[in-house]
């Protein structure tokens, strides 16, 4: 009976304790930098660990090439980082990955684009650009957020239009660089979550806990695809 069953529900109907997440305001507003390693950056880290052998030759990343100097060492010949604006070094390459513009086709052996095309209104026209300024056999490896907050700077400054799931990343990704040269993982669950959205850092949980899986609460969705030789 419904009654029964709310007296034995653990925890208690209307008994769950919230402790320090009671909150309005995030544990942490600056994403859990100020406590530790975020955990969306726990999770890119770890994808960008496992595909560490495809940051090599010539390698385009955004913004800095924080993950080009940390992942491709000696296995990188150029290093190109990409801005929509003109900036200062290291930014070396002015362009717009919606339309293309001032990216040459066919020029990268591995672009890492991670958390970027929530910023890109259009997101497909951005993935298709990746795929042709890859070289042959070239690989993007990009990271995409799921479950998140707002970034109000970026939101502010660029607008922030997308979340994602690995459904979606996966169908995205495959219209431009075909089924069988698209992997996508998932990476997250309900405790991940919810620390990410509070800022609570990744050295506050366990690893065991991070790397629990659960396809219902995809924090972060990680894809490495690459353009056919």
């Amino acid at each position: 009976m419904r009654w029964a069953r709310r007296l034995t529900r653990r925890p208690r109907i209307g008994g769950v304790d919230f402790g320090d997440l009671r909150r309005l305001a995030p544990v942490s507003s600056d994403w859990g930098f100020d406590r530790g390693t975020p955990v969306d950056r726990f999770y890119i880290d770890r994808f960008m660990r496992g595909h560490a052998d495809d940051v090599r030759g010539r390698v385009l990343e955004i913004a800095n090439p924080e993950m080009t100097l940390r992942y491709g060492g000696g296995r990188v010949t150029r290093s190109d980082v990409l801005h929509p604006v003109a900036a200062p070094p290291p930014v070396t390459l002015v362009g717009d990955l919606a339309t293309g513009e001032g990216l040459p086709e066919g020029a990268f052996d591995c672009a890492i684009v991670t958390q970027t095309l929530l910023l890109v209104y259009d997101v497909h026209a951005a993935v298709r650009t990746l795929a042709r300024i890859l070289a042959p056999g070239g690989v993007a490896l990009v990271t995409l957020p799921g479950i998140t907050k707002i970034s109000r700077e970026d939101m502010d400054t660029w607008g922030q239009y997308w979340s994602f799931t690995s459904a979606s990343a996966r169908r995205m990704f495959q219209d431009s660089f075909g089924t069988d040269n698209v992997a996508v993982e998932a990476f997250g669950n309900v405790l991940a979550a919810t620390a990410f959205l509070h800022g609570i850092a990744a050295e506050e949980l366990t690893e065991e806990e991070l790397l629990h899986p659960d396809r219902d609460f995809e924090t972060l969705i990680a894809v490495r695809a690459r353009r056919r030789t």
